[in-house]
C-alpha cells in the first residue's frame, strides 16, 4: 500500500507542475510574441514481481509481473507556432511573418527574441525596449548605400538611425537625358526646337538651373542640335549634335556629351563637368516631350523619417528629398528552436541543443519577413489552456483521494489490534 500511497505523492507533484506551466501560459496570454509551453509526463520504474518466463513443450509462457511506482515529468517544450498579427502603426514595431529570431546585443553576447517592440535611444540605436538590447544587422555604406550581407555579426553590429542628421553633399556628375523628338514636324513647317530645364549641384550642394534647346536640322531631318543656357550669373559651355537612325528612330550618334558650368567667382565654387547622356532619347513619330529623367547630384538634407521593407532594408527619408538606405535587419534561424533557453523579458539565448545559429537577411534562407507596424501576439490558446486546467485539476484530485484512501487502510490495518 506505501507504494500506492508513494505513486498518488509522485503524481500530485507532477501535477502541480503542469499546473505551474498552465498558470504561465495563462499569466501570459497578452505577451507579445510569447510562446506557449506543455509538459509532458513518463512513468517511474516498474517493481518487478515476476519475470516473464518463455513457453516450453510441458508449459506455456507467463507475462511478468509489475506494478508502477508513479509518475514523473519527462520535460517541457516550447510551442513555436507563429502568432497573430497586431497593427499598432508604430515604425519601430517589428513582426516576423514566418522563421527567425531578432538579434540582440549583449554588449558582450548575443540574444534572440521574436518581440519586436523596439525603440530609438538618445544615440539613434534601434534597442529592444524591455531590455534596451540593440538591434544588430548591416549599416550601409555611407557613400553609395550598398550593404554588404556578407559580412559577420557581432555585438558591435548595431544599426542606427540618426534622426536629424545630415547628408553629405554631393555635385552631380551624370544627367540622363530622355523623351521624344517628333520626326513628323520637318516635313510640314521646317525646323523646330523644344527645350527643358535641368537641375543640378554644385560641390556645396548649391542648386544650378541649365535651359537646354534641341533644335532640328534645317537641311536633316534626322540631326538635332543642342545648346545650353544658364539661370543666375553662372557661365555654362556646351554643345553638339544628336544624329538618329531613319529607319528606327534610334540615337545614332551624339551621346554622350558634357557641359561645364562655371559659377560667378564671388561663391568660391569651382566649376565642374556634367556628363549628359541622350541614349534614351528617341526620334519618332509621336508627341515632342524630353525632360531629365536622372541626375546623381543632392544638396543637403537631415533625415526627417524611415521606413522599412518586407526584407528588414531601412530606408532613410531626407528633408532634401534623398530616399537612401541606412541598413538591413538581421534574422537568425536554429536546426532546433525549441532547445532555446529563456532569459525572461521575451529573451532567449543559445544553448547546446539549440543548434549554431545561421544568421542572414530576411526573405532568404527560409528566414520570414519583416512587417513594420505590427506587433506579434502570444500563441497561447485560451481554450486548449483551459481543457488541460481541468485535466489537470481532476488528475490531482484523483491522487489526493489515493492518498487518502491509503491512510484509510493503513488506519483500519493498525486498527486490527484493537
Amino acid at each position: 500500500m506505501l507504494q500506492a500511497m508513494l505513486a498518488g505523492v509522485a503524481s500530485i507533484k507532477a501535477q502541480q507542475t503542469r499546473m505551474n506551466i498552465i498558470g504561465n501560459n495563462l499569466a501570459n496570454v497578452n505577451t507579445t510574441a510569447y510562446k506557449g509551453s506543455r509538459v509532458t509526463f513518463q512513468d517511474m520504474l516498474a517493481q518487478t514481481v515476476r519475470g516473464a518466463s518463455r513457453p516450453t513443450s510441458e508449459h506455456g509462457g507467463t507475462n511478468p509481473i509489475q506494478f508502477g511506482l508513479g509518475v514523473m515529468v519527462a520535460g517541457s517544450d516550447v510551442n513555436n507556432e507563429q502568432g497573430s498579427l497586431n497593427a499598432t502603426n508604430r515604425p519601430t514595431d517589428f513582426a516576423i511573418q514566418g522563421n527567425g529570431f531578432f538579434v540582440l546585443s549583449t554588449g558582450s553576447g548575443i540574444n534572440y527574441s521574436r518581440d519586436g517592440a523596439f525603440d530609438l535611444d538618445a544615440n539613434g540605436d534601434i534597442v529592444h525596449r524591455a531590455t534596451g538590447e540593440r538591434m544588430l544587422g548591416w549599416t550601409a555604406d555611407p557613400a553609395t548605400g550598398m550593404i554588404d550581407t556578407n559580412q559577420p555579426i557581432s555585438p558591435t553590429s548595431t544599426l542606427q538611425i540618426p534622426i536629424g542628421a545630415r547628408t553629405a553633399v554631393q555635385v552631380t556628375t551624370d544627367v540622363t537625358i530622355a523623351g521624344n523628338l517628333d520626326s513628323r514636324a520637318f516635313n510640314t513647317a521646317g525646323s523646330q526646337s523644344t527645350s527643358m530645364t535641368m537641375r543640378v549641384f554644385d560641390t556645396l550642394g548649391t542648386e544650378h538651373l541649365v535651359t537646354a534647346t534641341l533644335t532640328e536640322s534645317a537641311v536633316n531631318p534626322n540631326e538635332w542640335d543642342w545648346s545650353l543656357t544658364p539661370s543666375g550669373g553662372d557661365t555654362v559651355t556646351g554643345s553638339g549634335t544628336l544624329v538618329f537612325d531613319p529607319a528606327t528612330g534610334n540615337l545614332q550618334s551624339g551621346s554622350p556629351g558634357s557641359m561645364t558650368i562655371t559659377p560667378p567667382g564671388t561663391t568660391g565654387v569651382p566649376a565642374f563637368t556634367v556628363n549628359l547622356d541622350f541614349t534614351n532619347t528617341f526620334q519618332r513619330a509621336s508627341e515632342m516631350q524630353i525632360q531629365m529623367s536622372d541626375q546623381n547630384g543632392f544638396a543637403p538634407g537631415s533625415l526627417s523619417s524611415f521606413s522599412v521593407g518586407t526584407d528588414g532594408i531601412i530606408t532613410g527619408l531626407y528633408t532634401n528629398g534623398l530616399t537612401r538606405p541606412l541598413g538591413q535587419m538581421a534574422l537568425a534561424i536554429f536546426p532546433n528552436a525549441n532547445g532555446l533557453e529563456r532569459t525572461g523579458s521575451n529573451v532567449w539565448r543559445a544553448t547546446d541543443n539549440s543548434g549554431i545559429p545561421v544568421i542572414g537577411p530576411p526573405r532568404t534562407g527560409g528566414r520570414g519577413y519583416v512587417n513594420s507596424g505590427f506587433l506579434e501576439q502570444s500563441n497561447i490558446d485560451i481554450s486548449n489552456e483551459f481543457t488541460d486546467l481541468i485535466i489537470t485539476q481532476r488528475g490531482f484530485q484523483a491522487n489526493t483521494k489515493v492518498v487518502t484512501t491509503v491512510d484509510e487502510m493503513l488506519q483500519d490495518l493498525i486498527n486490527i489490534k484493537r
